[in-house]
Formats: structure tokens, C-alpha cells, sequence
């Protein structure tokens, strides 16, 4: 439980960024999606509500406890993984999701954080200067088991996201040069055979249109140049709340998805835009200031991955609205439609000010 003199150290400034983040995602999803059924909008303020409630949750209990009991979860999480690929529902051309009555949950998204947990553990007590072989060996395995497991559902937009988790505890545990030469062999081969074996036609399509996306303008190139309209569309002042063309017109794909930064770009310009990017870098920068407070090994591990993690995903989405990575699916963390992400997000954040708050109490 959470007692006065922890409760006078939570970082009140970063729930703050995270929930305004959260707050300039419903006003875009509520843009974005006003004219079709769902009201997204509301089901997105209903997610922030149940993520507040898993944040205070998560700050209730010593986050020693989860990174001690991080295997189990670890391995209740994999079972989940597999189950979902035998027995799970194909919905959208994968086996992503558990359907619940009333909602749906994508484990896939849950999943990183017992896997940050899981690395954070096998950290938490390492003594060397430098990543050995073999904690190298062993932290890719525990990244690489869920992440096959969602590339085979398939979904690897969501299997990406999991790159900076590993690269981040290796960044900390410090990368030597025969480590570094082993592990980019690893990658390309990994690419290798992830081209030959795991990408779809329209998968290789959206990579190799990278470069030219008019050379399909309506097939593999169609959502970038949309993009790309709408975001330059949106000139300097924008064309205001409700009135972009691409999106209410519905040229714009995934608008108040994988889009929504798009959204901002065509209605409020670029000054929306750099607002909007002022308030998450002041979201990030917090972060990564946090990193400096905890006063334990796990605690740095899992502020600095979870850090990472976000801010990869931040900048893969904004580079992929722009045209200078391939389309793979990934939301814009906090701002984009999705309750697991929303839920995932909250969660990783609740667990950096756990830390934060009980730096005192583990000294």
C-alpha cells in the first residue's frame, strides 16, 4: 500500500503529461471518427479511466514484487500468446485478440511489460562493465519467444515494438565489440529469413514503395500519399477542428488509428503539429529524467526500457505518417485509438513512478 510519505514523492507532473497526452487523443479521435459508428471517442475515455485505475493499482504494490514474481508472469503471458495462435479468433487477418463480452484485449501489448520485468530481473544483479555472451543470449531468448509468437499471429507491427526493449538493456549493460558483431550477424540473418518466411506480398510491397510510393498510388503507396496530403495540406494555421478534407472525406486510411498524427498535421497545421510535439517530447523528457532517481539496478532498467520503448514507438509512427518508413501498423503511443496500447502505456508509466516514488524506501 501506499503510505503519506510516498504519496508526497509521486511525480504528479508526469501523470499529468501522460493524461493530457491521452486527453489530445480523444479530441483527434473524436475528429477523426465522429462521422462513422462506434463512438471510438468514448470508448477511448473509458480506457484512460480503467488505465488510471490499473496505474493506482500498480503503485499500491512495491514494483519489487513484480520484477521478483516477473518469470511467472513471464510464462502465464506466453501460454496466453500461444493459446491466442491455436485457438484464437482470426479477426482483421490475424489472431491478435481474447473477445470478451463487452470489450476486447490484445495480449501482444501486455506482453512487453512482463517482458521488461522479466529483463529487468536478469539485470538486477549484474556485476560486469560489459554485456556477456551469455546474459546476450539469454535476454534475446526472452524477447524472442513472444515475439515469434506475435509475428506467427501475424502481427508485426506489434513484434517491432519489442526491438527497443532488448536494445535498451544492452545499451545499459554496456555492448563490447565481439558482442556487437555477433548480434548484428543475428539481425541479418533474422531479416533474411523474415523475408523469405514471414512477410506477406503486401508486407514487401509497403517496404520496397518506400522510396517511390507513386509507383502504386493505389495499392501499397496508397496510405503514405494520403499521409502525406494530408499533413501538407494543413499549411500553417490548418484547416480547422473537424474540417480536414482527407479525413472527414475519408481518404485517409486508419485516420484515428496509425493516421491520427496525420489528422493533427491537416487540421491544425503546423503549429498543431509542434504543439502537439511539444507536449509529448515535455512527456518523454520526463521519462528519461527518471532514470536518475531510482536508487536499485531494476529500477533503471525498467524506467530506461520502458523510455526507450515509447519514444520508438512515437518516432516510428511520426515517420511513418511522413513517408520515411514503411507502413507497419504501429499507433502513435497515448494518442492513437486502442485500449491495450492505452492500457500497456499506463501500466509501464505506473511502474516508472512506483519506482520514483519508493526511491527512498530502497535505499
Amino acid at each position: 500500500m501506499i503510505d503519506r510519505n510516498q504519496l508526497r514523492n509521486i511525480d504528479w507532473v508526469l501523470i499529468g503529461l501522460l493524461v493530457l497526452n491521452s486527453m489530445i487523443g480523444v479530441a483527434f479521435i473524436h475528429s477523426s471518427s465522429d462521422y462513422i459508428p462506434g463512438n471510438y471517442a468514448l470508448k477511448q475515455f473509458f480506457w484512460i479511466l480503467v488505465s488510471l485505475v490499473a496505474l493506482l493499482l500498480f503503485l499500491s504494490v512495491d514494483y519489487r514484487f513484480f520484477v521478483a514474481y516477473s518469470l511467472y508472469f513471464y510464462i502465464i503471458i506466453v501460454f496466453i500468446l500461444a493459446g491466442i495462435l491455436l485457438f484464437g479468433r482470426l479477426t482483421a487477418g490475424a489472431k491478435s485478440w481474447i473477445v470478451l463480452p463487452f470489450f476486447q484485449i490484445q495480449p501482444s501489448e501486455i506482453a512487453k511489460i512482463t517482458v521488461i520485468l522479466v529483463i529487468a530481473y536478469i539485470f538486477s544483479d549484474y556485476k560486469r562493465d560489459y554485456l556477456s555472451i551469455g546474459q546476450g543470449y539469454l535476454s534475446s531468448v526472452i524477447v524472442f519467444i513472444p515475439v515469434l509468437l506475435i509475428a506467427l499471429q501475424p502481427d508485426l507491427g506489434t513484434a517491432l515494438t519489442y526491438v527497443p526493449i532488448l536494445l535498451a538493456a544492452f545499451f545499459l549493460a554496456g555492448l563490447g565489440k565481439k558482442t556487437i558483431i555477433i548480434f548484428l550477424i543475428l539481425a541479418l540473418l533474422a531479416g533474411i529469413v523474415g523475408w523469405n518466411l514471414f512477410l506477406q506480398e503486401y508486407q514487401k510491397e509497403r517496404i520496397t514503395t518506400l522510396v517511390s510510393p507513386e509507383k502504386d498510388p493505389l495499392g501499397a503507396g496508397y496510405h503514405t500519399i494520403q499521409s502525406k496530403i494530408a499533413i501538407g495540406s494543413g499549411g500553417f494555421l490548418g484547416k480547422g477542428y473537424k474540417r480536414g478534407t482527407q479525413s472527414q472525406l475519408r481518404f485517409l486510411p486508419a485516420r484515428h488509428t496509425d493516421f491520427i498524427f496525420s489528422v493533427i498535421g491537416e487540421e491544425f497545421g503546423f503549429i498543431g503539429v509542434i504543439t502537439a510535439l511539444l507536449f509529448y517530447f515535455l512527456f518523454l523528457a520526463r521519462l528519461f529524467q527518471s532514470v536518475t532517481k531510482s536508487r536499485d539496478r531494476a529500477g533503471v532498467y525498467i524506467i530506461f526500457m520502458v523510455a526507450v520503448t515509447i519514444t520508438f514507438q512515437f518516432c516510428i509512427n511520426v515517420l511513418m505518417t511522413i513517408g520515411l518508413f514503411p507502413i507497419a501498423g504501429v499507433p502513435l503511443p497515448l494518442i492513437s485509438y486502442g485500449g491495450s496500447s492505452l492500457l500497456t502505456n499506463y501500466i509501464a508509466v505506473s511502474l516508472v513512478l512506483n519506482i520514483k516514488m519508493r526511491r527512498f524506501v530502497n535505499v
